[in-house]
């Protein structure tokens, strides 16, 4: 199983940035997929989850309204369309796969990460 997640870089705050995870390995469309962040120091926090059909997303409150997860099971991969970025949403976002949850130990498979750094 092989979650591969890319699209992060540096922005200035303010801006948008898209990223993708695909999911090779796996029965892709009957898992949920979350995103996660981490920053040094600090424990993996849940940013958004999707389930397996692509509805019902969720949002972690920090990021509603600002951040939106979707999911192409054509395609086997989900996405986080990141909008109206702030400095306190830099981490590396982890992508995942599992049970609808916003426990990092309700999933099953992780991706790799991708650093996510957004200036002032």
């Amino acid at each position: 199983v092989q979650l591969q997640a890319f699209g992060g870089g540096l922005v200035q705050a303010g801006g948008c940035l898209r990223l993708s995870c695909a999911a090779s390995g796996l029965t892709f469309s009957i898992y949920s997929m979350g995103w996660f962040r981490q920053t040094p120091g600090k424990e993996r926090e849940f940013v958004a989850g999707i389930n397996w059909i692509g509805g019902r997303p969720y949002y972690a409150d920090s990021v509603k309204g600002r951040f939106t997860i979707s999911r192409d099971n054509a395609k086997n991969t989900v996405y986080l369309q990141m909008s109206s970025l702030k400095p306190e949403d830099t981490a590396v976002y982890y992508c995942a796969a599992g049970a609808m949850s916003g426990r990092p130990s309700d999933y099953d498979y992780w991706g790799q990460g991708t650093q996510v750094t957004v200036s002032s």
